[in-house]
């Protein structure tokens, strides 16, 4: 028995038009002779009735008196309903299909409700199932805590959901469908020349996700990785012989070497800049910890210490520094663009073509840090999208 795991995102279920698209492919794998696992998100995106915001809204979300328990009680709802009424098509389209939540499915968490980790996936359920039926609808996002209660697997969760089913049950391949055709070097919304990306590694694609891109979670990616199970990017949209994007590590670095991969950015972020004067870089870091805030981009200067937080962090922490004294600086409404490669490591000029092609548009560099694959610079986001297509022009149109 060969299994194929197929994740619909909350567009791809979002009204019965695109369900019948997602049925499609659903159908044509079963064609191929696969037995097939469906993962699905909430129906829709934020505004629709259903979607995991519109849930959060009727509790308040941002000043709820539920505990994190008590909230993924009302999220995991959008995953069970989007379960029920995708597995109701499928048997009225004469498909053999039951339904199962993710504590059904077999997903074990931890207690850490509202961003759970799975510490395990009993797949026994599923592979019963699969003796009287062609296809297993899962509700992606969700597991069972050690307490014995739902919990959910924090953003991406979805895709997570998906790579660990794939991984667990040695799937052929997981396709997560979309709506876009597949990996892009850069987001097609804002670069006017991004190009289609037929096949990349696991690496890549993890760290153009990390860095911004939003057409599958890094976790899932990595978690893939470790199984060396195939992942496609697919459009639910596009033909069923429409493979989209092939992410795997089959001898991509001889076939299909590339410097760099594409052009991610992140928006939302505040620079704060913090005065060491009077206190130690480990004593402003230490603070931030000790109250919750994952700061991002640091650079540690003799002066001072530079770092990131996005949008919600940022007031916290102006309320936390305020209150400690501690004199700071701040930009806010900044950018992040990453350029992700893996020839980046040891390659000369890299840094230089950064920083010629963002002078020839005035573009005033903030900060810059990197990695053996990835180089950052933090520009205002007016200047955001003029600074993605001056280096997508330079690193992946020139070359």
């Amino acid at each position: 028995m060969e299994i194929m795991v197929q994740k619909f995102g909350g567009t791809s279920v979002q009204d019965d038009k695109a369900r019948h698209k997602a049925l499609d492919h659903v159908r044509y794998a079963l064609d191929q002779g696969y037995k097939v696992v469906v993962v699905v998100s909430a129906i829709g995106r934020k505004g629709a009735p259903y979607a995991t915001d519109s849930l959060l809204k009727l509790v308040d979300a941002d000043h709820t008196a539920l505990s994190a328990r008590e909230l993924d009680m009302i999220v995991s709802v959008g995953e069970i309903i989007s379960t029920a009424v995708f597995t109701q098509l499928l048997k009225k389209e004469g498909i053999s299909a039951v339904a199962m939540t993710g504590p059904d499915a077999g997903f074990r968490t931890n207690n850490d409700y509202q961003n759970a980790k799975v510490l395990d996936v009993k797949t026994d359920s599923i592979n019963k199932a699969f003796s009287e039926n062609d296809v297993v609808v899962v509700a992606g996002f969700q597991g069972l805590s050690r307490e014995g209660h739902m919990s959910t697997l924090g953003r991406g969760g979805s895709d997570t959901s998906a790579a660990l089913l794939g991984a667990a049950l040695s799937a052929k391949r997981v396709d997560i469908f979309t709506d876009v055709s597949g990996m892009m070097t850069g987001d097609p919304r804002l670069v006017k020349k991004a190009k289609f990306l037929k096949n990349v590694s696991y690496e890549e694609v993890a760290n153009m996700a990390h860095e911004g891109a939003k057409v599958i979670h890094p976790r899932a990616v990595e978690i893939a990785q470790q199984a060396h199970v195939p992942l496609r990017i697919r459009s639910t949209w596009d033909g069923v012989d429409e493979l989209g994007t092939l992410i795997s590590d089959k001898n991509l670095a001889l076939q299909h070497y590339r410097g760099v991969t594409g052009i991610a950015h992140q928006v939302g972020l505040t620079q704060f800049s913090v005065l060491t004067k009077n206190l130690s870089a480990d004593q402003v870091f230490n603070l931030l910890a000790d109250n919750h805030l994952s700061v991002d981009f640091i650079n540690i200067l003799p002066e001072k210490v530079v770092f990131n937080l996005n949008h919600e962090e940022s007031a916290v922490a102006k309320e936390l520094l305020k209150s400690k004294n501690i004199t700071y600086t701040l930009v806010e409404e900044c950018a992040k663009v990453s350029i992700v490669g893996a020839g980046i490591m040891g390659t000369p000029g890299i840094t230089a073509k950064i920083v010629t092609a963002l002078a020839k548009h005035s573009i005033e560099i903030l900060q810059t840090t990197d990695s053996y694959t990835t180089i950052w610079v933090l520009v205002k986001v007016t200047d955001l999208e003029v600074a993605v297509n001056a280096l997508h022009d330079t690193f992946l149109l020139q070359n």
